[in-house]
């Protein structure tokens, strides 16, 4: 018989209603489906699910997006807010939230600690009896395992976070969408990584929750379903060589230009003489009103 395992460890899902550009595929049936799963794997184990923010893309979502939310995620269900989650990211709009009518309705938990923008105190969750008891943080922070994801990144390395706060048997981490854990000391730091894929440079990235073991205070991934090559760059190159024939565009108006001729009238002389994109020519015009 398989383990029981305390809790199922998970976060960023950023719910959404809209299909993220780079995604080929059917995205609102990969995203309902990963909710479905881990709601499948909460109800096997009957264990609580600790997500460490960022529940949904926008703060407010549609009644639609609410409702799928409400029908669909697993019980138990206990979040922190991210700043996706925030109007503003202001913690003091949190009332306005799609968050917070889930908390009302008593549909998911909100957890004392610890959201986007603020700082650890007593922590989230305190499980008892558990040979030996355990002390869990829950925190939306930006965590990244040695190096940071991007150049001027925030946050902090995740060896770093544990020897600060080694008071905590067990934190869990948001906001950095990569997939890691990180032991020190018999302490653990578990940045789960997104439920989905959105942007275009996970395409080799394979979304995956955590099922964590209290009495060893050890962990085991479980991969989601995912449907393959569904992520694009193709947008992206597009819009590069787009931006390479406007500049190329601006840097030859330097050509022939008459001065003390209108600005409009430059541009329909420079068109009737030069080969211009007509993508080109039409952002031009959009500019300047004509």
């Amino acid at each position: 018989m398989e383990k029981k395992p305390t809790a199922i460890l998970t976060s960023d899902w950023h719910l959404r209603e809209d299909t993220p550009i780079c995604y080929t595929g059917d995205f609102q049936m990969e995203q309902w489906k990963s909710v479905v799963f881990v709601s499948e794997l909460q109800h096997k184990f009957q264990c609580p699910v600790l997500h460490a923010g960022d529940l949904f893309n926008h703060w407010k979502p549609s009644p639609w997006l609410l409702a799928q939310a409400f029908d669909l995620l697993p019980k138990e269900f206990h979040t922190v807010y991210g700043q996706h989650d925030l109007p503003q990211h202001n913690w003091e709009l949190r009332g306005k939230t799609g968050i917070n009518c889930l908390r009302i309705a008593k549909r998911i938990k909100v957890l004392s600690e610890v959201h986007f923008g603020q700082e650890p105190n007593k922590g989230s969750l305190f499980f008892p009896n558990r040979e030996p008891d355990r002390l869990i943080l829950v925190w939306h922070h930006l965590t990244y395992n040695i190096l940071p994801p991007f150049p001027g990144a925030t946050g902090g390395n995740a060896p770093g976070i544990l020897k600060k706060y080694s008071k905590f048997d067990l934190i869990v981490t948001g906001d950095n969408h990569d997939s890691f854990s990180v032991t020190l000391d018999d302490k653990l730091l578990v940045n789960p990584g997104p439920l989905t894929r959105q942007d275009a440079d996970q395409e080799d990235y394979k979304p995956r929750v955590t099922l964590w073991y209290a009495d060893s205070n050890t962990i085991k991934w479980v991969y989601l379903p995912i449907e393959k090559d569904v992520i694009s760059r193709e947008h992206i190159e597009a819009k590069n060589e787009r931006d390479k024939r406007f500049v190329a565009f601006i840097k030859s108006l330097n050509k022939d230009w008459k001065v003390g001729t209108s600005f409009e009238d430059n541009l329909k002389e420079f068109f009737a003489k030069n080969k211009t994109d007509e993508f080109v020519k039409k952002i031009v015009y959009e500019a300047i009103g004509v």
